[in-house]
């Protein structure tokens, strides 16, 4: 294993990394933007490294931010639709727009990290207004099933509004 400062990593990557980006995004300053992004997440991370392969080091730091853009894309576009469709729009500012963007995508990585039981059950619980008994007769499980599901759905809420 090689050692190498952020400096030389830099050096020796930069282009090699927007370009694959690039390739993923068709878009050039998004790439610059993810790049950039990328060797920031590496110097949070410490000075030197040690690398196997540090193409593939940086491209899965680079993956998990590709998902992060193409997550956060998909919520903005989903809300954008949905404020079309309104009889009135209401305009917000940028901040506002922000703001409700973060918390659509903390909701989504809440619901994700629940298991699939437990996402139907608080979705049913939540936004059709189901009660236990009726969320455990559609699903065909007990009450007490239902509640416990949804106890640890709510605790995970109750965690993402801590933060």
């Amino acid at each position: 294993m090689a050692v190498q400062t952020l400096e030389s990593l830099y050096s020796e990557h930069h282009h090699w990394l927007q370009s694959w980006i690039r390739s993923r995004l068709n878009n050039v300053e998004q790439a610059q933007d993810l790049t950039q992004e990328t060797f920031i997440k590496v110097l949070m991370k410490g000075r030197e490294h040690e690398f196997n392969s540090p193409k593939a080091y940086l491209s899965s730091i680079a993956r998990g931010l590709l998902v992060d853009f193409f997550r956060r894309r998909t919520v903005e576009q989903a809300y954008l639709d949905a404020l079309e469709v309104q009889p009135e729009q209401h305009s917000i500012s940028a901040e506002q727009h922000h703001l409700i963007i973060d918390t659509l995508l903390q909701i989504e990585k809440m619901l994700d990290a629940m298991s699939e039981r437990g996402r139907q059950i608080f979705l049913l619980a939540q936004l059709d207004g189901l009660s236990f008994a009726e969320i455990g007769r559609q699903l065909n499980v007990s009450v007490t099933t239902v509640r416990k599901h949804f106890i640890r759905a709510m605790t995970q809420c109750l965690l993402l509004i801590e933060d």
